[in-house]
């Protein structure tokens, strides 16, 4: 038995996480880097870190609402009082995985 698998058998064997790994190239290496943006969310000045390709999910959703995204972080910010209020980049990664979970 052979300590490597062609690639032949990789195709065949395709799993949803061996399905990502093929997606992701060098160009993509971007997405993974952490990104600070500084917003103002009801007159108070605040620094978000989240990685690039939860910016992105977050830019697709301000176009689809009709606005940008700081308005769009500011209402995912009132409605985490409830449910999160010590952790706002948290709450913006679960609602991104949520939106893509939908399809929209």
């Amino acid at each position: 038995m052979s300590a490597f698998i062609s690639r032949k058998q990789l195709l065949e064997d395709e799993t949803p996480l061996s399905e990502l790994f093929g997606l992701c190239n060098g160009e993509q290496d971007k997405e993974f880097l952490p990104e600070r943006r500084s917003l103002r969310i009801h007159g108070h000045s605040t620094t978000i870190r989240l990685e690039r390709a939860f910016w992105n999910v977050l830019e697709d959703l301000a176009k689809i609402e009709e606005t940008t995204v700081v308005g769009l972080v500011t209402k995912i910010y009132d409605h985490c009082q409830f449910s999160n209020s010590k952790n706002l980049a948290s709450c913006l990664r679960v609602f991104c995985l949520k939106f893509i979970n939908i399809g929209l």
